[in-house]
């Protein structure tokens, strides 16, 4: 029983110093091929050769690493594309409210409590205020889809959009 502790602890040195050795060897050429081929920014390869390295880990443990550069580079593309995606679908869904320009600063998110001041403004607006303003503002249609919408023409949805602002400016001056 004791043979086989110092087994796993001589075995998990091992692949630490074959991990240690594969990053030495070929931490500049993957980062270097993620920035050139990939596209990746120089801070997001940095990362990605971490994580790649850290994933390799378990190859060496099994002693399939026989192709390091190939392993490597499958990995960290796979990690550039899922974090590619991720990001995607994070823009994808954030609300048009939250939408910022590169270099600005992100908006704050409102709080518990004004939440919910927000909420009580809203639904104390006159209903075809309300109405126009909550197409307008939560969902993708565009004034001529609202006026589609309700029958109505794009000025009177624009009348109706600026009224729902006058009123929630009215209302959130304290």
């Amino acid at each position: 029983m004791e043979d086989e502790d110092e087994d796993d602890g001589r075995n998990a040195v091992g692949v630490g110093t074959r991990v240690d050795a594969l990053f030495r060897r070929h931490a500049g050429w993957l980062q270097r091929t993620l920035r050139h081929r990939f596209g990746a920014a120089a801070d997001e390869a940095e990362d990605l050769v971490q994580e790649a390295y850290l994933r390799i880990a378990r190859y060496a443990e099994a002693g399939r690493d026989h192709h390091p550069r190939a392993l490597l580079l499958a990995i960290a593309r796979n990690l550039l594309r899922d974090t590619r995606r991720s990001a995607a679908h994070r823009h994808r869904w954030t609300p048009a409210w939250r939408a910022v320009e590169p270099g600005e600063l992100l908006p704050v998110e409102p709080d518990q409590a004004e939440q919910l001041l927000l909420k009580q403004v809203i639904l104390g607006m006159p209903p075809a205020y309300r109405d126009v303003f909550i197409l307008s503002r939560f969902t993708p249609m565009s004034y001529a889809d609202i006026a589609r919408h309700y029958g109505l023409s794009i000025k009177t949805v624009e009348w109706r959009m600026r009224k729902a602002l006058e009123h929630c400016a009215a209302q959130l001056r304290y």
